[in-house]
């Protein structure tokens, strides 16, 4: 089963985004992201349009123009960005059935099924007490401490988008 890692890249984008307003002013473009996650900006422009919908980024026009965060970084949980993006499969909804009919697959079904949900009803409310604010501290915290920052953030510095 593949893994959808929408959740994971879009929280990636964002904290790029924010670093990057922070240090500019300016917001991101699509073509900016896209290099950021390694995909294309038709891609991005889509991703982005459902945040937008709900709230979390916004969008401007023209010369100068990109996307920016709507709210600040302890302003946005994990759980409000999981909703934007549809709710992508974090866990699936229901076992496979396999053998229509058979009692002893409907019996593990039924209680993978509720093992699922509890799982998921976990996972949702973990991902709404972490807000965007909380993976950036975290994030500074891992750089100050990497024996190596110096040349992280030259790489970094090297690899940021203008």
């Amino acid at each position: 089963m593949k893994r959808d890692s929408r959740l994971s890249n879009i929280l990636h984008a964002l904290l790029h985004m924010a670093e990057h307003e922070a240090r500019t002013g300016a917001p991101m473009t699509s073509d900016q992201l896209a290099v950021c996650l390694s995909t294309n900006p038709v891609v991005v422009r889509r991703t982005m349009a459902g945040l937008r919908e709900q709230g979390l980024v916004a969008s401007e026009k023209g010369h100068g123009g990109g996307w920016r965060l709507a709210r600040p970084l302890d302003q946005v949980t994990l759980g409000q960005v999981n909703t934007a993006l549809g709710e992508p499969g974090l866990f699936p909804e229901a076992p496979p059935v396999e053998a229509d009919g058979c009692l002893v697959e409907a019996a593990v079904n039924d209680a993978l099924a509720g093992t699922y949900a509890a799982a998921r009803a976990l996972l949702v409310a973990r991902l709404n007490e972490i807000t965007l604010a909380d993976l950036a501290a975290d994030f500074a915290r891992r750089m100050a401490e990497h024996p190596k920052r110096d040349l992280l953030n030259a790489r970094l510095n090297a690899h940021r988008p203008e």
